[in-house]
Formats: C-alpha cells, sequence, structure tokens
C-alpha cells in the first residue's frame, strides 16, 4: 500500500489534472473537486476493495457511487490514475464525442462510472440498494457514496436515508462533503439544514465526523473507523469537513469557483501551487 507521502503527491496531481481539465474547456466544477481530492485518492488507493478491471456487476468488490455528480473532475483524474481508463483520455473532458462528460453517464461505457449523476439527490437511493443487493446476495463487501451538503436540500435523500436505517443496511457507508457552499452561495444563507449530524443520528444512522477533511492522515482514519462501524445494524455517515477550493488559494472556501474554469494566468498560479508528481496528460 502507499505511504501518505505517495498518497499526497497523488493528490497534489489530481488538483492539477482538476484545473486543467476545467481549463481545457472554460467550463466545469473545479470548487468542490479539489476539496474532495484527498477524500477520492484514500479512497481509490488504499481503502476500497477493488477487483482488476471493470464490470458493472461489481460482485466480490466494494462499490462507490458518486451522487454530486458536477465533481467529476476529481472522479475522472482518480479512476484514469487508478488503472480504469488511460490518463490521457482526461484531454477530452466535456468534448463532443467524449466518453469524459462534464456530469458522469453510463452510455458511453467508461469503466469506474456505475450511475449517470447530474441530477442531484439520487446517489444514495442507488447505493443503498446496491448495498441491500450485497447482503440479499451474500457478498459481504461495502458499498461508499459521496454527498455535497447542499444536495441534501434535496427530498429524495431523506427518504432512502429513512428507508436505509429501517432497512438495516449497515454495508453502507455514505461521506457528505461538509464544505458549507453551494453554487448560489453558502448553504446557510441558501436553505439553513441545521444540524445534519442530528438528522442523520434521528434517522437512525451511525455518524462520525472528519474534522480536517483535506487531511490524508485524517481522512484515512476517518474512514477506517467508518469500516469498524459497519455490520452492525446501521448505515454510518461520515461527516468531512472540507474546504471548497483547497489547495488553489484563490480558489479557497468561497462559491465563486464552485462552477467556472481558471483563465490562462489562473490556470497558471494553480499549477504553480501544485507540483506535478505522477507526469501531466
Amino acid at each position: 500500500m502507499p505511504n501518505t507521502k505517495q498518497l499526497e503527491d497523488f493528490v497534489s496531481q489530481v488538483r492539477r489534472d482538476i484545473v486543467r481539465q476545467v481549463h481545457g474547456v472554460n467550463s466545469g466544477h473545479p470548487g468542490g473537486s479539489l476539496g474532495c481530492a484527498e477524500f477520492f485518492v484514500a479512497l481509490y488507493q488504499e481503502v476500497m476493495k477493488r477487483k482488476d478491471g471493470f464490470d458493472m456487476d461489481g460482485k466480490d468488490e466494494d462499490l462507490f457511487f458518486l451522487s454530486n455528480g458536477h465533481i467529476s473532475p476529481v472522479f475522472y483524474s482518480v479512476l484514469a490514475r487508478s488503472g480504469y481508463f488511460p490518463v490521457a483520455e482526461l484531454n477530452t473532458y466535456r468534448k463532443i464525442d467524449s466518453r469524459v462528460q462534464g456530469h458522469p453517464t453510463t452510455h458511453e461505457g467508461l469503466p469506474g462510472i456505475r450511475i449517470a449523476s447530474g441530477s442531484l439527490g439520487q446517489g444514495m437511493s442507488v447505493a443503498l440498494g446496491a448495498a441491500q443487493t450485497k447482503k440479499l446476495n451474500g457478498d459481504p463487501n461495502l458499498v461508499y457514496s459521496l454527498h455535497g451538503d447542499g444536495e441534501l436540500q434535496e427530498g429524495q435523500n431523506w427518504e432512502a436515508i429513512m428507508y436505509a436505517s429501517a432497512n438495516n443496511i449497515d454495508n453502507l457507508i455514505s461521506t457528505v462533503d461538509l464544505n458549507g457552499q453551494q453554487i448560489d452561495g453558502t448553504t446557510d444563507h441558501v436553505l439553513n439544514m441545521g444540524s445534519i449530524r442530528a438528522k442523520f443520528e434521528a434517522f437512525g444512522w451511525e455518524v462520525l465526523d472528519v474534522e480536517k477533511g483535506n487531511d490524508m492522515n485524517a481522512v484515512l482514519a476517518g474512514l477506517k473507523e467508518a469500516k469498524s462501524l459497519t455490520g452492525k445494524g446501521k448505515p454510518v455517515c461520515i461527516l468531512l469537513h472540507t474546504i471548497m477550493g483547497n489547495g488553489v488559494d484563490f480558489m479557497m472556501g468561497t462559491h465563486a469557483w464552485h462552477g467556472k474554469a481558471p483563465n490562462d494566468e489562473q490556470l497558471e498560479s494553480a499549477l504553480t501551487q501544485n507540483p506535478e508528481t505522477l507526469g501531466d496528460y
């Protein structure tokens, strides 16, 4: 397994991939992608049990579902650099006839993508369905999902959250990216949801906080703790406290970079802050 320094080097390269993808077509969502880089790298490089190759059935391995599909740049980068498809294909991001679309889809057959995720609020339902299927099939592996905090304003989430605990879906680990930002401002300003922890607990989930969601060791520890809580009758929620735009100083902590691409000068600044470690595409 890679050590922490190797994982952090991986994150630096992923951040370069993110800003280069959105700059290349002057569109995309860099803010949330940058904030979740440590999570994706930890998940795919160390935490998840993955088989060689890719098949949609996903038997005898852990599964991941991205619900907030607009942060596709980080997902594509980590998938490519984890061997699912050629890294050079990142250069086709959001271009016509590309498999690497702005929001992940399945009809292009891009390895690693299990659901189309552009309409927010649906990933929880898919993830718990997959988790319940594994339980019914006697498959002991886990299902992971990622959701935005603003995305929780969608009502379908809460129907699924209620269903998961009522049916003891205890092989599901759902992470909420708590960066406090969404496209129109802070989550508190757009629609204050109060305590997310209290809500999940009221719905019968086991909940843990990762206060330093952009610290690799903290993310790894949180995922390890979450795994230790599975199989005990309750689904598990990780509240991952991140900084939107993390790693690029002028993008950090503001909704302004939720869905905006850097210009040439800004790209150079972002790349200077994140050294090339694995080779640019």
